[in-house]
Formats: C-alpha cells, structure tokens, sequence
C-alpha cells in the first residue's frame, strides 16, 4: 500500500499534515499553517522536491 498525506486541524484552529508509510507509521508532520491553502501548499511542495532531495547528514 502507498504512503498517504493526512490533513487535520490542531488544536489551535490551524492546519497540520503528517506523511504516513504504507502500514500507517507516522514518517513526517508539518509545523501548523494559517489556512487549509497553506498546509496544501506544503504538501505540494514535498511532493514536487522530496523524490529528489539530498541528503546532508550533519552527523560526526
């Protein structure tokens, strides 16, 4: 089964998404965003740059 983009409202009013795996991990959350159009917007935008983003491992 693919992964998913499930969108919801918090707690404060505003808009989150998290990126769900194939077996309904939770493998990525957004920050909050004003408007439904704004939280859309980032979904767009990981879905346009993520297949791919490098990766900059900034470990010892």
């Amino acid at each position: 089964m693919a992964g998913k983009f499930e969108l919801y409202e918090d707690k404060s009013g505003g808009f989150r998404f998290r990126l769900k795996a194939g077996n309904g991990e939770v493998i990525a959350s957004s920050e909050s965003y004003q408007t439904k159009a704004g939280a859309l917007g980032g979904i767009e935008s990981i879905k346009k740059h993520a297949g791919d983003a490098d990766v900059d491992d900034q470990t010892a």
